[in-house]
């Protein structure tokens, strides 16, 4: 077969059954992405005959004498094609996994089709950015800047690898070639419960292609946990590489190491398993009965209660409950639930592992790659010197890769054979085996005064952490700040994680906070309902307040550092956006209409322990190197990062050169999530980067004779009194002397301080079908100095999306024996671009008494009042409240068909 791909012609037979995707990823065309092999989400678009195509649908064969177009060859760095450019300048990116994809389809639009844009993109998905920067990039809005020296901080700077993703060059994990490279492929279990009796490899181990079999007799009997937090005492070691004992649907029973990946699979197929079915328990409220199935037999010294299938419980209280709510006027008491909610990031989980000069070098999708690699030499009784881990681009994280789930296996198998390995995940395999969000039921009871005060604030939290612990005690004791928001001298706090024969719950962006606030803000709405008040009006009656004490579960001293009235101003500025958007029409008589609105509190670095160490060197060629261990997986810290060090560096952007996310090259790093990517390793580049100014400052007043404080950097040059000296010269000198500009800083997670938001709806609800639509949306953000503008909205345009579709689509649906029958994204479904409505973000001005130049990180927390704002919104419109998501039409049209209530309630 003939084939013409980027204008090269040759002659090449693709194997039976190839699709087009991976018939161009084998010859080197990466920036043909993988997302779904379903033809879903449109990452792996290219042309064919100028025509875009899935190529994950698309058989190979069908490309024979055809010309086939990728990104790589629509424009290069430097020569870009219009339509890249417009990518690069709006920017229309944030991890840019699916980018490629997105221009590829994009770059063929008629004007007809720019101005139809719900059809014309229904087959691209984006996980992160909530597609209005897409929206501006294919209508050619530009909002990157470029700063002129030492002004890079408060410009929307692009991101440094901008170009490279625009143009498919950006590296993502599993971007590469290598010789020898085996395979991977896990048998999963069939069953929720189950011990192996045995495992038969015979038949596997006669596929050709196959090398190895890796039974749990076969890995490093080592306890461990997958959850990633510097303090790994705060997470349960009740795992173990491969086990003998099965606990959920979907958990690894063996692995098969083979030359390619079908024979992999085929080996998995050929395994002869022999399980004891064991009985199994999916509702946490039963697994804490007695006599209810038990899951671990061996305490782990951090499980609460293996006979009760508690992991953790916490019992708090402050002042008497009892008591606050004899002195109540009006008493609100309701069962709030939250799902799984899957992460679906683009980009699986995946991991090459190889073996170079005797180190094992593993190159894998995590958000921490310090972190695996202390796990990893643990569970492999290897020395740090004798191990590498580190990430390239990674394609989304959301923390769904605050785990290290597929690192192990790659390096066990790179270990024993000495040959490199690769796990990949199919978008099946996250959705049944990767950590969804903690399904939580809360109960919240609320008690005040006739004028709104709150006199008693109570919760119960039963969280279903799933059949491993990973990350359900953290989670549990972060539900705390949705109680925190509230001031009220009597609080209860009850609250159980509790094991389950489910898939493991993990971290997923608002990380513990996005259910309570759920159900407390959704609570607050129906006491102010039965107050006669304004929702509104009786938050601002209750927040806390610059000096008073953030009280959730105990009243002990903290770290937290709250200074500045944010939420109140996030409130005012919502209600009086709702307010100025109140004359849009009704799509028609058939619709209901409503309103409502929600905030959140979030501290600005999680509790436990966060570290983060950044290097500076001043290079010959005058570019300034920063290394720092943060990983880059679209929430904006490498340009962040980048824009803090030219700021104190009296430079441009142009002239930072980043090393990141290596063990070998970086310092330490607890990593990117909980936004401390910008709190944490922000303060550390910022405290490099002064240093290293510091020492080229004094090295000038040394040569110039002038004191250092008439000294500044200028660009390039150093301006000393009257003089200005080249950067150049100084460096030349320094050199002859045996000196080096560079510097390292630590920084960490303490003291914190708080952020806030607090989001608005307008919605419409069709009185038949229970359609919702989404008349107008607005977030207010206490953001603090914002390091770039257009990436603080871009993260909250993204967390507002996300939240869109927790609340309205997506739908992780499980039958009665723990298998999750929607494993694919077309049947899960995140949003498309139909889906997510413009939101107005407005930016609280701020500055925040802690972070790096006076910031707050805003990827996490701006989900979290999403969910209760929307909720808050329906029982407005329909005079119904919903409390259990998603809303989707089916649920909400019988109880309207029950009701046909006549509206009430405020906000219209």
């Amino acid at each position: 077969m003939t084939y013409l791909v980027n204008g090269r012609s040759f002659d090449d037979q693709p194997a039976p059954g190839q699709c087009l995707r991976t018939f161009l990823r084998a010859l080197g065309h990466f920036g043909v992405k993988k997302g779904c092999d379903t033809g879903d989400c449109g990452a792996c678009t290219v042309w064919l005959d100028g025509r875009p195509v899935h190529s994950c649908i698309t058989p190979a064969f069908r490309a024979d004498g055809r010309e086939v177009t990728t990104i790589e060859g629509l424009g290069a760095p430097g020569d870009l094609h219009p339509v890249q450019r417009q990518f690069r300048d709006a920017p229309g990116f944030q991890c840019g996994f699916c980018t490629a994809g997105m221009i590829m389809t994009s770059a063929t639009f008629t004007e007809a089709e720019k101005a139809d844009l719900p059809r014309a993109l229904k087959g691209n998905l984006c996980r992160c950015t909530g597609y209005r920067s897409i929206e501006d990039a294919v209508k050619g809005v530009t909002a990157v800047r470029t700063p002129a020296p030492g002004k890079a901080v408060g410009t929307s700077v692009g991101a440094p690898a901008a170009e490279d993703v625009v143009t498919g060059r950006a590296e993502f994990t599993m971007d590469t070639h290598m010789e020898g490279l085996l395979h991977l492929k896990v048998l999963h279990s069939p069953h929720a419960h189950a011990r192996i009796v045995s495992i038969d490899k015979t038949a596997a181990l006669a596929v050709p292609g196959v090398h190895r079999v890796y039974t749990w007799q076969d890995v490093p009997r080592r306890r461990f946990t997958t959850a990633i937090h510097t303090d790994h005492l705060v997470d349960p070691d009740d795992t173990y590489v491969l086990d003998d004992t099965v606990r959920f649907v979907g958990q690894r029973v063996a692995a098969v190491l083979a030359d390619t990946v079908g024979a992999a699979e085929e080996g998995c197929r050929r395994l002869a398993v022999e399980y004891e079915v064991l009985p199994a328990v999916f509702d946490p409220e039963e697994a804490m009965a007695d006599g209810a199935p038990r899951l671990h037999v061996s305490a782990d010294p951090f499980v609460r209660d293996c006979t009760r299938n508690l992991l953790v419980d916490i019992h708090s209280h402050i002042g008497d409950v009892d008591a606050g709510f004899a002195a109540a006027d009006v008493i609100h008491e309701g069962t709030y639930f939250s799902p799984r909610v899957q992460h679906a990031h683009l980009e699986t989980h995946g991991s090459i592992a190889w073996m170079e000069d005797g180190r094992l070098n593993v190159r894998t999708s995590s958000q921490s790659p310090s972190i695996a690699k202390v796990k990893l030499a643990y569970l492999f009784s290897l020395r740090p010197d004798q191990l590498r881990v580190f990430c390239k681009r990674v394609g989304g994280g959301f923390g769904g890769k605050q785990e290290v789930i597929s690192e192990d296996l790659v390096a066990l198998a790179t270990l024993d054979t000495g040959r490199p390995v690769s796990l990949e995940y199919t978008r099946e395999e996250e959705f049944t085996t990767a950590s969804p969000r903690h399904p939580m039921k809360l109960t919240v009871k609320l008690g005040a005064t006739s004028d709104g005060t709150l006199t008693a604030f109570q919760v119960r939290n039963v969280s279903n952490t799933g059949a491993y612990g990973n990350h359900g005690g953290e989670t549990l004791y972060a539900g705390g700040a949705a109680v925190m928001i509230y001031r009220c001298p009597n609080k209860k706090y009850d609250a159980y994680s509790v094991y389950t024969n489910t898939v493991p719950s993990g971290a997923l962006r608002g990380y513990g906070m996005t259910q309570p606030a759920f159900a407390v803000e959704s609570a607050m709405d129906e006491l102010a309902l039965a107050l006669h008040m304004d929702p509104l009006e009786l938050r601002r009656r209750n927040i806390v307040r610059p000096g008073d004490p953030l009280v959730a579960m105990h009243e002990g001293p903290d770290d937290v550092m709250f200074n500045e009235d944010g939420l109140a101003q996030c409130i005012d500025l919502v209600a009086g956006a709702l307010a100025r958007t109140s004359e849009q029409p009704s799509p028609g008589p058939e619709w209901l209409v409503g309103a409502g609105a929600a905030s959140s509190l979030h501290e600005t670095a999680p509790p436990t322990e966060h570290i983060s160490e950044a290097w500076i060197t001043l290079g010959d060629d005058l570019v300034y190197e920063l290394a720092v261990g943060t990983v880059e997986f679209g929430e904006g810290t490498s340009t962040a990062h980048v824009q803090i060090a030219a700021g104190q560096l009296g430079t441009t952007p142009s002239r930072i050169r980043l090393v990141q996310s290596d063990t070998d090259r970086t310092g330490f790093d607890t990593d990117a999530f909980a936004s401390a990517g910008l709190f944490v390793a922000g303060n550390a580049v910022l405290r490099a980067a002064a240093a290293v100014r510091d020492r080229i400052l004094e090295f000038a007043a040394a040569h110039t004779g002038v004191h250092v404080v008439m000294c500044s950097l200028e660009d390039q040059h150093v301006r000393c009194g009257d003089e200005r000296v080249p950067l150049a010269e100084l460096v030349a000198l320094a050199r002859e002397r045996g000196i080096r500009f560079t510097a390292a800083r630590k920084a960490y997670g303490s003291p914190r301080s708080v952020t806030s938001n607090t989001q608005g709806f307008r919605i419409a609800v069709h009185r038949v079908t229970g359609e919702i639509r989404i008349l107008y949306s607005v977030q207010a953000a206490d953001a603090g100095v914002l390091i770039n503008p257009e990436q603080v909205r871009g993260q909250v345009d993204g967390g507002v999306a996300m939240g869109i579709g927790f609340v309205l689509t997506e739908n992780f649906q499980v039958d009665a024996d723990g298998v999750m029958v929607n494993p694919n994204l077309r049947n899960y479904r995140i949003p498309a671009y139909a889906d997510v409505p413009r939101t107005e973000v407005l930016l609280v001005g701020s500055s925040d008494s802690v972070g790096a130049m006076r910031s707050k990180g805003m990827a996490e927390c701006c989900i979290n009042p999403v969910a209760p704002a929307l909720a808050n919104a329906l029982r407005d419109a329909t005079g119904i409240r919903y409390r259990e998501l998603p809303f989707t039409p089916e649920r909400i049209y019988g109880r309207l068909a029950e009701n046909r209530p006549a509206r009430t309630g405020p906000g219209r």
